[in-house]
């Protein structure tokens, strides 16, 4: 269930909690509202076990040299989406765990036996939605929309980026619009596609997954 899902978030840049009351409680709504959506898409898709992703709300900054060093593109974007389960993460291709391999008994001490019990595994780690406040918050004046709401819209469009949504091909992008529309309609936030064809690529061609345009191993998922 997607209540498994751990979501750590980051504040790097004061203004986020200047713009939006309770920045931390919207994103934590927002992703767990995407969480909810993909698993009624497809209940079986998140891993057995713990699961861990986070959300940084950064700046142009730190975004524009994400988006350099690992999509070879040095400008600032909205959101970038750093996916590490749905793009193998260290699982197998059926995304079950790896067995670990048989160790000597005596060679393991207490510590070890404690790390390795089945009662407190490792967490699978779905990756990193990281926001930029300056190009959200100029996205939103432009396009006269509330900045909490596209806040939320960009939040819920990185996550499923996480699970494994895409929009590059034009099918890929409907699919994703459409949910993207449901779980915005649910949070009470008008369709940010109204008026554009369907698959146009919104929100206005983010940065999207670093697995668009690979450049290079993500970042450490550690905000």
């Amino acid at each position: 269930m997607p209540d498994r899902v751990d979501i750590a978030l980051s504040i790097e840049d004061e203004r986020w909690e200047a713009s939006v009351a309770d920045v931390e409680m919207l994103c934590e709504r927002a992703a767990r509202s995407a969480l909810d959506a993909a698993h009624g898409q497809d209940p079986d898709w998140l891993p057995v076990g713990p699961v861990e992703m986070s959300v940084v709300l950064a700046d142009n900054d730190t975004v524009q040299e994400l988006n350099k060093n690992y999509r070879g593109k040095d400008k600032p974007t909205n959101v970038l989406s750093f996916a590490l389960y749905a793009d193998g993460g260290g699982e197998d291709a059926e995304g079950e765990w790896d067995e670990p391999e048989e160790q000597d008994d005596e060679a393991v001490d207490e510590a070890d036996v404690e790390f390795l019990s089945p009662d407190d595994p490792v967490p699978v780690i779905l990756g990193d939605v990281i926001l930029a406040f300056e190009t959200v918050e100029r996205e939103a004046r432009e396009q006269s929309k509330p900045f909490a709401d596209h806040l939320t819209h960009l939040v819920t469009h990185g996550v499923l980026h996480l699970l494994g949504y895409d929009h590059i091909e034009d099918s890929e992008a409907e699919q994703m619009e459409r949910l993207e529309t449901q779980i915005l309609s649910g949070l009470g936030i008008a369709d940010p596609y109204a008026g554009r064809p369907e698959g146009s690529r919104a929100p206005d061609d983010p940065g999207g997954s670093a697995a668009d345009d690979p450049g290079g191993e993500p970042p450490d998922p550690s905000p």
